[in-house]
């Protein structure tokens, strides 16, 4: 049967008032209490107190029993959540904290996997129901680390219920290695991150992502300066060939050298001598090369 208009309406209404409640109630003041003093920038303070939080899971039944209860007496209910699913998981987001995610997921393995990924991002989970799986791990380094550096294999974890494991994402890679679902919770950073993914053969980089939307925007906003000609930016450019993101400071130089190559080239200069990053480095002393411009003098 399809519901009315205004059957839909009093749902939506219903969810709504639900949704405030809950937000407002004593579990979801709990968990925001634990981060409340901290920024996306304090991921290490920030693994420690999920890390806290997570030693002890009554929050977790407190803060999903509302919801489970709604959803039970009216299936129309629409709970304030964010789900993602592949065939492998279900991951609902919890909550989404200034420092900090909350996410459930159940997942099934994903031992036979061609590709890891390095998520970029700090991570502590406890294991609610792990089935006597494995967790497989690999180590990629920091993220700017350069392409020479190989995956390394490391030890696998022996998972447990009730386990909470700190994984750093922005150097490890880690697989699922299980016959039976997984059902965990999870508190993730949120710092400015770098997605990096490895073909599993050979430890090959495959490709690099960015989680940092401040660099996004950033690089989103040099390349309307570049359309719009805007040679008296200069000092934009410069700028951001100097910001902290690696990935940042060459997709700045790429812009800067499209919109006035004259301009940029002492700054290209000084990237492939001295950039901290070792591809960033080459890539600068290869376009110089291409460009047929002599290197920083020594």
């Amino acid at each position: 049967m399809i519901p009315s208009r205004a059957a839909l309406a009093a749902a939506a209404e219903r969810s709504a008032s639900i949704a405030r409640a809950w937000h407002d109630g004593e579990a979801v003041r709990h968990v925001t209490a634990a981060f409340a003093a901290l920024t996306p920038d304090d991921a290490e303070r920030v693994a420690d107190a999920a890390a806290t939080l997570l030693a002890e899971a009554s929050w977790i039944a407190a803060l999903l029993a509302p919801l489970t209860a709604a959803l039970r007496e009216d299936p129309w209910f629409d709970a304030p959540l964010r789900v993602a699913r592949d065939p492998r998981r279900t991951v609902v987001r919890l909550l989404d904290l200034p420092a900090a995610t909350v996410s459930a997921t159940v997942a099934m393995g994903d031992a036979d996997a061609t590709t890891l990924t390095v998520s970029g991002r700090l991570a502590v989970t406890r294991y609610h129901r792990a089935g006597g799986a494995r967790l497989l791990r690999w180590d990629a380094g920091p993220p700017d680390a350069g392409e020479a550096l190989p995956l390394a294999s490391l030890p696998a974890v022996e998972l447990h219920d009730g386990l909470v494991l700190r994984t750093d994402g922005r150097r490890e890679a880690t697989l699922l290695d299980t016959v039976t679902p997984v059902a965990t919770v999870t508190i993730a950073t949120r710092a400015p991150a770098m997605v990096r993914e490895y073909d599993r053969a050979t430890g090959r980089r495959l490709r690099i992502a960015t989680g940092d939307d401040g660099a996004s925007r950033t690089h989103m906003l040099l390349t309307l300066l570049r359309i719009a000609g805007r040679t008296d930016a200069g000092a934009r450019f410069d700028a951001a060939t100097r910001a902290d993101a690696f990935h940042l400071r060459w997709e700045a130089m790429r812009e800067w050298l499209a919109l006035d190559a004259d301009a940029a080239l002492p700054r290209l200069r000084e990237m492939a001598a001295g950039d901290p990053n070792v591809d960033v480095r080459a890539a600068a002393a290869a376009t110089l090369a291409r460009l047929g411009a002599a290197p920083c003098p020594a």
